[in-house]
């Protein structure tokens, strides 16, 4: 026969008692059930834990087994409690991959809200190109993918969109284009010195795809890019998420024909398991996400006006 965690827990709780009236007051059960309960569990091991002639103390097998029957009681209490907490969400790990300009800039809000009703869950996050977080997600390295999806009729990713990040025209300050007063044209931008990375494939649809097809550089390292964009070397476009708000040198201006955006958003797959905790984290960021604005507070023409 085997034994069961209720025999072990009546013979624990009559040592702690110092007796079965005691115990059996505080277990809410009959002297009799627990009398029998533990004399079935000294059955199965076949010594006696109790002295027949004073039932309340331990035989010298009894002293045996007690501090290793407590410890195992005390495993099996916090593996209860850690399980339940995990399926509540409270405890485990969450996995996220995001393009480096939504982890800087909207994750961090996200995280501290998350980290505040969710002490005990780890959050492991990773940023990567567009294609590298899709890549991450479809092999299993995380739970959750921000940014923008580059195969969205993919039938394996969910892709709920969060907000529009539109794109726009990098350059020095005193450029000429940031003093243009009238909206910026990709026309404008055909005689100048053009700087090609990897958010370039924005313009593909676009008659400004000629931009990344005749660029003289090409730099898809995001610091690698400002430093040569703040030598003079030529300009670029990017999302205005990637551009820093606290950037000094540079400037960032709307780029209006053709009006190009992408779609941030966050990415699941769809016939995967979704932990509680990521479940969270996923509704936290749909829900925070989703409210917030995209400013041009870069953009020189706004400064000037």
């Amino acid at each position: 026969m085997d034994i069961k965690l209720q025999q072990l827990k009546h013979f624990s709780l009559v040592s702690e008692q110092r007796g079965f009236r005691a115990a059996a007051s505080k277990a809410n059960r009959s002297q009799a059930a627990l009398s029998t309960s533990v004399k079935e569990l000294e059955k199965i091991l076949g010594q006696a834990l109790f002295d027949t002639g004073h039932k309340a103390k331990l035989t010298p097998f009894g002293e045996f087994c007690l501090p290793k029957i407590n410890q195992f009681l005390k495993l099996y209490e916090e593996l209860n409690s850690d399980l339940c907490a995990a399926a509540a969400g409270q405890l485990g790990q969450v996995r996220i991959a995001s393009v480096p300009s939504v982890a800087a800039k909207l994750i961090p809000t996200v995280l501290a809200s998350y980290t505040e009703n969710h002490p005990n869950v780890d959050v492991a996050l990773v940023d990567d190109n567009a294609a590298g977080v899709e890549a991450r997600l479809l092999a299993g390295e995380v739970d959750l993918a921000l940014g923008n999806c580059l195969h969205i009729q993919d039938e394996r990713i969910e892709f709920t969109p969060l907000l529009a990040d539109p794109l726009g025209v990098v350059c020095l300050n005193d450029h000429p284009l940031s003093k243009q007063l009238r909206d910026i044209e990709w026309q404008d931008l055909v005689a100048l010195p053009f700087v090609k990375n990897g958010t370039c494939t924005l313009l593909e649809p676009t008659h400004a795809n000629v931009l990344a097809a005749n660029a003289r550089y090409s730099v898809e390292n995001i610091t690698s890019l400002f430093s040569v964009l703040k030598l003079g070397i030529g300009i670029t476009t990017l999302p205005r998420l990637a551009f820093p708000d606290d950037e000094k040198d540079l400037c960032w201006l709307p780029l209006t024909t053709p009006y190009v955006e992408r779609q941030i958003g966050i990415l699941r797959l769809k016939d995967r398991y979704f932990s509680p905790q990521a479940y969270e984290f996923y509704e936290l960021c749909k829900s925070r996400l989703s409210t917030i604005g995209i400013t041009n507070s870069n953009d020189r023409r706004n400064e000037m006006a």
